[in-house]
């Protein structure tokens, strides 16, 4: 079963950043404007977020691998679509399915994982869903790269967007072997609430895709608006709704939310950390794609490796392990700053960057183990959509707020890398001071783990 949720993980994330790495080349091929080029990138996060917790909610009522295959095959259709795509506004179309799709299977994972995997497996699991998503983060500039410079058939930037089909289709082929689960018949869909949720993520979303880039028109600042009130209104209306999308259960948990807060704000420094490393590699020192994913490398090769041993890290040291994790990365960002103005220095960054690979992946496989391991029955399906969601959220606000620390004032490329670094340092540091409040509600771990291999047993 792993090998099939986890391609759809795989799949999901290396969308992002081969469209990331192909923009250049869709815009020329295209003849598109900058705005559009944003658009196409923006329009999979948007409704890829936007989706998380609704699909979550069809899950539990209508089967998680349902809407894992039906989730994949609207991916697979959008993917072909984009790859197609005769204008600019067909390829935003299809990035939106794309997105969509993505959105819809997402939760699936997490639930899959929580229901068909023994408890005493279920951390080695985990672990293994965070070196995917590490390796899938970095290896699409790498493939993509690669894909650009051998321009397959003369195809320019479209077999970019193909890369992701055999894959999904693999994982499509493979849901056969995926739990078969009939759902709660008369669990209901709350509409009032997926519209609330699908209208505040949108408004969040899209603004901080855009903005900069289109100078914060009022636009983008009466999105703000309507997302906070529409997130507002869904988060008070949660304990009047008869079937709410989030369980209120996972609201007056305090583990629950310390752990949806602590995957926020980690988010909110991963991604950007990576898309501000490409852009100044790139526009800055003058690297192509892919000798900028080369040099990233050491982090996504190290992170696969700290993922797998997590498991063991978090059974010995427990939340302990997101600490030093997290002041791991924040040392890893304050010592690249200075490194990455000469070649000398950019060398001897691969040793940092792999020793904050390995922390960023020991972080991801053991913060989703500890928060899912205190989550029981139908609150469950409900983390499964909000870890997802905030991955999201936080991932768009650190982007934005990333790019808005490096083109800030400064002096040259390096100084204004320095600035960004620093952002990123900051967002660790506070990941690693809310970590801090799990060290001493988290023991019942381990003791979780063994009753359910007791329940298992008898």
């Amino acid at each position: 079963m792993l090998p099939v949720v986890l391609s759809a993980t795989f799949v999901q994330l290396l969308n992002v950043t081969v469209a990331q790495v192909a923009a250049p080349a869709i815009q020329a091929g295209l003849g598109a404007g900058p705005g559009a080029v944003q658009l196409v990138l923006a329009g999979y996060t948007l409704t890829y977020a936007c989706l998380l917790i609704p699909a979550a909610r069809l899950g539990e009522r209508y089967g998680y691998r349902r809407l894992f295959v039906a989730g994949t095959v609207v991916f697979t259709a959008g993917s072909l679509a984009g790859a197609g795509a005769p204008d600019v506004a067909s390829l935003i179309t299809a990035r939106l399915v794309q997105g969509a799709g993505s959105g819809l299977v997402a939760p699936q994972v997490l639930s899959l994982i929580q229901a068909a995997v023994p408890a005493p497996r279920r951390p080695r699991a985990f672990g293994l869903y965070g070196a995917t998503m590490a390796v899938a983060s970095l290896a699409g500039p790498l493939i993509g790269g690669l894909v650009l410079s051998a321009d397959l058939f003369g195809l320019g930037w479209r077999p970019v967007l193909l890369l992701t089909v055999p894959v999904a289709l693999a994982s499509l082929a493979g849901a056969t072997a995926l739990p078969r689960s009939r759902g709660a018949d008369g669990l209901r869909v709350d509409k009032l609430g997926a519209l609330l949720v699908t209208v505040g993520a949108g408004a969040l979303v899209l603004p901080l895709a855009l903005g900069r880039e289109a100078g914060w028109p009022w636009w983008t600042w009466a999105g703000f608006a309507v997302a906070v009130a529409a997130l507002g209104s869904f988060v008070r209306s949660l304990p009047h709704r008869p079937d709410p999308l989030i369980h209120p259960a996972v609201l007056r948990d305090r583990s629950a939310r310390r752990g949806t807060l602590l995957v926020f704000v980690f988010n909110t420094g991963v991604p950007s950390f990576t898309y501000l490393l490409f852009l100044h590699l790139q526009s800055a020192v003058g690297y192509s794609a892919l000798a900028a994913a080369l040099t990233s490398a050491p982090f996504a090769a190290a992170a696969a490796v700290g993922s797998r041993v997590a498991p063991a890290l978090t059974r010995r040291h427990g939340p302990r392990v997101l600490t030093v994790a997290s002041v791991v990365l924040a040392g890893m960002c304050l010592a690249l700053a200075p490194l990455v103005g000469s070649a000398t220095g950019r060398q001897a960054a691969l040793p940092v960057l792999a020793v904050g690979g390995a922390a960023f992946g020991a972080f991801t496989a053991s913060v989703f183990a500890l928060v899912l391991a205190e989550v029981h029955g139908p609150a469950a399906g409900s983390v499964s959509g909000l870890l997802p969601t905030a991955q999201q959220l936080g991932g768009s606000i650190g982007v934005t707020a990333a790019g808005l620390a490096y083109y800030a004032p400064a002096t040259d490329a390096n100084t204004a890398f320095g600035h960004a670094m620093l952002y990123q340092a900051t967002a660790f540091t506070i990941t690693a001071l809310i970590s801090l409040g799990l060290r001493d509600r988290r023991d019942s771990y381990r003791s979780h783990i063994e009753r359910d291999t007791c329940e298992m047993g008898g």
